[in-house]
């Protein structure tokens, strides 16, 4: 089992952490050093905090890659499977998390990252959940802090919110921060009502757990965790906050969280998480990619999905499809839609244009697509709350989505892609 000291322990020793040596504000300078290092992993200290923070651990999809012991092109694969065949983490009696406490949230360095935020934000943390009916829940929330026992939290119609609702409106929590990558994926997950994620990154790498207090169970090796209680009647404004489309999001009430208990482990290291940034978007989007790879796979042969970074890790997709009929390209569309519903636009190729490589995908719609009849359009979609150029709803945004098959037809040649004869440099 790897933490996520261990990792950040490895890249040091490889020589590709960046040390910042002069400590940093934490109003705006040190998302301002995260940002200007990116994807380059970080690590330094915020004034007048021992803490150590790192930031761009996860930058990148080799990083990604390199934790989890695989080749880039594998990791998709060992989602699917960790999202197909969860399996659960043994428990352990006690934890490294559970070695130290301290008093308050104002101990920990928390960024304000941008001029215009409601207040310094904590982005890595993953919220904890659990129904005696349901079992327990994992979810990313963005967190403000109000003062050293309040948070207050971003919280959608999702899962958390019908826990919280199950519960009376009064939910007991944990939030980790400092977790690792198999975890942070498969928090990120939209698995479905009832399917603990802890299971699921226990697949991608198996992990120990340990109980708190408040009976759930978390990662025995986390930087921190914080137990508390979400209260719904308990509203507060959240926001304005930089998000992924690197976007100003608009001020909500939303619930807030009494944190009554800090647990963390000896010499605790932050994981400043930049909002908007390389990291937010590989934490963000990645995950999102097995999720619409299992809903193609269901209609067409899926061979590959690229969530794009042009498209913030989260709007747009490629994805790619072994073609077997010619409405195969059109059942993609729509399916990618369903496994990603804040997705606003997917161009499904074949399966030798590389769904990365966007000069070969904008080569596919260049000469395999006609937008008379390659085009679909959808109107008045539920969108992402994200986009700033959808309409808000009162239950969801309201957007247009696109979908373009750049397949090329079953028959015909001169759609095939010449290929020269492959020939060995060094004999020239």
């Amino acid at each position: 089992m790897k933490s996520f000291r261990d990792f950040v322990a490895e890249l040091k020793k490889n020589g590709e952490l960046k040390q910042i040596e002069p400590s940093m504000k934490k109003y705006l300078e040190m998302a301002g050093v995260f940002s200007a290092f990116q994807p380059t992993p970080v690590m330094g200290h915020a004034e007048e905090s021992s803490i150590r923070c790192v930031s761009n651990i996860f930058a990148t999809k080799e990083k990604v890659a390199e934790y989890l012991g695989c080749e880039v092109s594998k990791i998709r694969e060992k989602m699917v499977n960790a999202i197909n065949n969860p399996s659960a983490p043994a428990k352990a009696n006690t934890g490294p998390v559970l070695e130290k406490t301290m008093s308050s949230l104002d101990e920990i360095p928390v960024p304000t990252h941008t001029d215009k935020d409601g207040g310094p934000y904590i982005c890595s943390g993953i919220v904890i959940a659990k129904d005696p009916e349901l079992g327990q829940n994992c979810s990313f929330h963005r967190m403000m802090v109000i003062d050293g026992e309040r948070l207050v939290l971003r919280i959608l119609e999702r899962h958390l919110h019908q826990f919280i609702e199950r519960a009376g409106g009064r939910l007991d929590v944990a939030v980790i921060i400092g977790a690792p990558i198999n975890v942070l994926l498969a928090s990120a997950i939209s698995s479905k009502l009832g399917q603990n994620e802890l299971e699921i990154a226990n697949t991608l790498m198996p992990f120990e757990t340990v109980e708190l207090m408040n009976g759930i169970e978390i990662p025995k090796d986390v930087e921190f965790a914080f137990v508390g209680t979400i209260d719904s009647s308990e509203l507060a404004d959240e926001g304005p906050f930089v998000d992924l489309t690197n976007t100003y999001d608009i001020v909500r009430k939303q619930p807030v969280m009494q944190v009554k208990k800090i647990y963390h482990r000896e010499n605790p290291i932050f994981h400043a998480l930049l909002p908007g940034g390389m990291e937010h978007k590989i934490l963000m989007g990645m995950p999102r990619e097995p999720t619409i790879f299992n809903e193609v796979n269901k209609v067409a042969e899926c061979t590959g999905v690229n969530i794009t970074p042009g498209g913030c890790s989260w709007l747009h997709a490629v994805v790619s499809i072994n073609k077997k009929s010619e409405e195969d390209g059109k059942k993609a569309i729509e399916a990618a839609f369903a496994g990603h519903k804040s997705l606003k636009k997917v161009i499904v190729v074949d399966s030798e244009i590389d769904v990365n490589n966007p000069d070969e995908v904008e080569w596919a719609l260049a000469t395999r697509f006609q937008a008379s009849k390659d085009l679909v359009v959808k109107e008045n979609e539920h969108g992402s709350s994200l986009d700033p150029s959808a309409e808000p709803g009162e239950k969801a945004s309201i957007t247009a989505k696109m979908g373009l098959d750049a397949t090329k037809p079953l028959e015909g040649e001169h759609f095939e892609r010449v290929k020269f004869l492959e020939v060995n440099k060094e004999d020239y």
